[in-house]
């Protein structure tokens, strides 16, 4: 059994109690994707499954056999930054820099919900198209904390990355 991480076959750890993200981190020497709590409350480790966002401090390597994780590392392409990875130094999204892989794998993940019409606590009418404007994209990130202060920076970023799908 394997996985596929960043578009690369990769084997599972020998040990199926191994998190998604020690294997990351300790197995594959992936060390973009962080460990923030350890206890899925802070959204540091979020990773993407097949184009859905997870946090990979709560989920068993084992878990995902022959599935497609994406990581920080895996998002550009080559010397060429993924958009919304460029936005983030655009519109100072980061300071410290610790939550910024989690919060630009999530941002990548939520958008795609907001796409397949997954609605929010936020959303005025759940049988409308998602429109992610401030408050849903707040909404939709808030599982992803930072302790800087660079909010603001972040709903930036997401915002003027995925502009075609935002109310202004």
């Amino acid at each position: 059994m394997s996985l596929i991480v960043n578009g690369t076959e990769v084997a599972l750890p020998d040990d199926p109690r191994v998190s998604l993200l020690d294997h990351l981190r300790d197995g594959l020497h992936l060390t973009g994707t962080k460990k923030g709590c350890n206890q899925g409350a802070c959204g540091a480790c979020t990773v993407l499954v097949d184009g859905d966002r997870i946090l990979s401090c709560l989920a068993l390597a084992v878990q995902y056999a022959g599935r497609r994780i994406t990581t920080i590392e895996g998002l550009a392409d080559g010397d060429a930054l993924h958009p919304l990875q460029a936005a983030f130094i655009e519109h100072d999204g980061f300071q410290c820099g610790y939550c910024t892989p989690g919060q630009i794998c999530s941002a990548i993940g939520m958008a795609a919900e907001a796409r397949r019409g997954v609605p929010s606590i936020v959303s005025g009418d759940l049988s409308a198209a998602v429109r992610l404007t401030r408050d849903e994209i707040q909404e939709r990130m808030s599982g992803n904390l930072c302790r800087c202060g660079a909010h603001n920076g972040i709903i930036d970023a997401i915002r003027a990355t995925l502009a075609a799908e935002v109310d202004a």
